[in-house]
């Protein structure tokens, strides 16, 4: 990354000078396109012509159950087969519903994007599943089909894994250099969402520490017929990002990674993949270096399980509502009513789930807990406005230069004192406002909330392990999947903001120590539906098939 600057965060981590490079600042935003010809966006969508279809069930209604319950399994076990793989699918990838608005329409996935512009595509691997042949497939979530890409003879194994990649253009050709940033987001969004999906059915996943290369050649994108280079290819390659073992009653284990690059090798392939945008405009190389610098290594160590704290058992959220309604009618708000707020016990639960347990969600990160929480609380009932601090594992020293923080269960005993929350300076509502607004890249959306926030971490730990850079922006998105239903269980909604000025944001913060940097930023609030925007069902040519 040689045009990329030294940065003492952490100097042998180009990775850390890859953050760097892309914060935005009051002066200037991070390098990307001056305009958008929206006529001209890359393809949502990608299809494999020529390769066997497998239409699935739609059948997650027939597994629900509800959104408090996930942590205990099902009274009666799911069977790993067609069906219920089609139920895990649809609830962790697929279309929830159409919008339209005029002559405009798109779709919403279970899994968030920023921009809407879903980068990540899944796969599933499968050996001895009924009703499905084994081999390798693609996840069509237009049609909630698997694309046959590569099949195998059966060999009497029987287990289940699903592999993601990301399309990075599709971010890039919006958001210029900061799109690696957002892709890593958005695979934490989707290991969440899989994570959640998987628990409605009582089974778990688990994250798998395979080589880049080993992830390629697993999900076929190492092809150089199916993606060849050239001066374009950028746009339409695959990234792989992660594989993660299902597990489920009667499947076992996937083989180990040689193995798996053995269980595939006598394949017959099939399908050829669609163009996601044959004329870019732009081109941003130094994602692809970020992407590059970013690999796991062919010699890398054993999965390490995350270590996680002591900390009491979640309760069950109070909802009455349906995991799979929860998941289904997710959406990023929009507009917040700045006339609403939150009740206390309410932002108390979202800030207890978002803390680091050895359960769904976090149970399929990559590594241990590095995420912490900087709050702008503006309307939460009983609790005056101003900038708080979470840190979510117990014992973080997180500096901050603001004076004497107040933890809160001291002047809020109904605070649970696990929380660790702590108020650094009481604010007037118009202040809070203002900076929440300001430091958001100036959205209305993170002032007019309840409260927002920005995810912090050390990256003094990065060291000169690339991949970890990875790691760490994903489970800024798993935190962020975990607020976005979370808010729907308590009636109110999320929304996910990539765009923040960073440097600021620690000023303000009284973050004086440049390792911590910020890589997210999130509001939840009472959302405001605009009328004018029509809902349709996601698949409504195929709504008989529901049980």
């Amino acid at each position: 990354m040689s045009d990329i600057p030294q940065n003492a965060v952490s100097p042998d981590n180009p990775l850390a000078a890859y953050h760097a490079r892309t914060r935005h600042r009051f002066e200037a935003f991070a390098e990307g396109p001056g305009q958008l010809d929206w006529d001209a966006q890359p393809c949502a969508f990608r299809h494999y012509a020529g390769a066997p279809v497998e239409l699935l069930p739609l059948a997650a209604q027939r597994f629900d159950r509800p959104f408090g319950d996930l942590d205990a399994p099902p009274a009666t076990p799911v069977p790993a087969d067609v069906a219920s793989l089609g139920a895990l699918l649809e609830l962790a990838f697929g279309l929830s519903a159409w919008k339209s608005w005029g002559a405009s329409r798109w779709a919403l996935r279970c899994n968030p994007s920023s921009g809407n512009l879903h980068p990540v595509e899944a796969f599933v691997l499968t050996a001895g599943l009924p009703g499905l042949a084994d081999g390798l497939h693609h996840y069509d979530p237009e049609r909630h089909a698997v694309e046959g890409r590569a099949l195998v003879p059966a060999d009497g194994g029987r287990w289940l894994a699903v592999g993601l990649s990301s399309v990075m253009w599709r971010e890039a050709w919006k958001y210029g250099e900061r799109a690696f940033r957002y892709c890593q987001l958005d695979v934490g969004h989707a290991v969440a969402a899989l994570a959640y999906a998987a628990a409605l059915l009582g089974w778990e996943v688990a994250p798998l520490t395979l080589p880049s290369a080993t992830l390629a050649r697993l999900m076929g994108l190492d092809r150089e017929a199916d993606f060849p280079s050239g001066r374009l290819s950028f746009t339409e390659d695959e990234e792989p990002e992660i594989m993660l073992a299902i597990r489920a009653s009667g499947l076992q284990a996937p083989p180990a990674g040689p193995a798996l690059i053995d269980w595939l090798a006598p394949a017959s392939w099939y399908g050829s993949p669609s163009a996601i945008d044959p004329s870019p405009g732009y081109r941003w190389p130094i994602v692809d270096k970020a992407a590059h610098f970013s690999r796991r290594p062919a010699d890398a160590l054993p999965a390490l399980h995350p270590n996680f704290p002591a900390l009491p058992p979640l309760p069950a959220h109070p909802t009455a509502g349906s995991a799979a309604q929860l998941i289904r009618q997710r959406r990023s708000g929009q507009r917040f009513d700045p006339r609403e707020t939150l009740p206390r016990a309410a932002f108390y639960r979202m800030l207890d789930a978002l803390l680091p347990r050895p359960r769904a969600p976090f149970s399929a990160q990559e590594s241990d807990p590095a995420i912490h929480l900087l709050l702008f609380v503006m309307r939460v009932d009983g609790l005056p406005p101003g900038l708080y601090l979470l840190p979510r594992t117990p014992g973080t020293e997180i500096p901050s230069g603001l004076g004497a923080p107040r933890p809160v269960h001291d002047f809020a005993p109904d605070c649970p004192a696990h929380l660790n929350l702590v108020l650094l300076a009481a604010l007037g509502l118009q202040e809070v406002q203002r900076l929440a607004r300001a430091l958001s890249c100036h959205q209305d959306i993170a002032s007019t909330s309840a409260f927002s926030l920005g995810m912090v971490a050390d990256f003094s730990g990065l060291g000169a392990d690339g991949h970890a850079y990875r790691s760490l922006l994903r489970e800024a998105g798993i935190v962020g999947q975990v607020l976005y239903l979370e808010a729907e269980a308590a009636g109110v909604r999320g929304t996910g903001i990539g765009c923040f000025f960073d440097e600021p944001v620690h000023q303000a913060f009284g973050l004086s120590d440049p390792h911590w940097q910020s890589v997210y930023h999130f509001t939840v609030g009472t959302p405001v539906v605009d009328a004018r925007i029509e809902t349709s069902p996601p698949y409504p040519q195929r709504h008989q098939e529901n049980p």
